[in-house]
């Protein structure tokens, strides 16, 4: 599952490095009008790119946790590729939409693979 493991490690730091960017840089204009809102989507995204991130380290690492772990971040990066793709596509920033896409369907096919794994 090493493959696996780098795709959460990756995905989890690119998520925590696009929302630290974007929160440095004023990107978040909903933090001015709809805080409660953002604040939550925050939340959720934080606790996914960790996930993610402890998840990949753990599968690296050959923890047994790990693929548990993955099974359950990978679930929570299901919904957020799900759900992000609309903000993006609203403001016309299709590069993004086909980069959640290609996120989808590799989350997709590596949580079928952690599913069905007998180890």
């Amino acid at each position: 599952m090493k493959f696996t493991g780098i795709f959460a490690l990756v995905v989890g730091l690119l998520m925590f490095g696009q929302w630290a960017v974007s929160l440095a840089t004023g990107g978040v204009p909903e933090l001015q009008t709809a805080p409660l809102s953002i604040g939550f989507h925050l939340a959720a995204e934080i606790l996914t790119s960790l996930a993610l991130i402890l998840s990949g380290l753990a599968l690296l690492k050959k923890k047994s946790w790990g693929r548990t772990l993955f099974l359950v971040a990978g679930g929570m990066v299901l919904y957020s590729v799900i759900n992000s793709p609309g903000y993006f596509a609203q403001r016309g920033r299709w590069p993004m939409v086909g980069m959640l896409a290609v996120i989808f369907f590799l989350a997709v096919f590596l949580l079928m693979d952690a599913a069905l794994r007998k180890e």
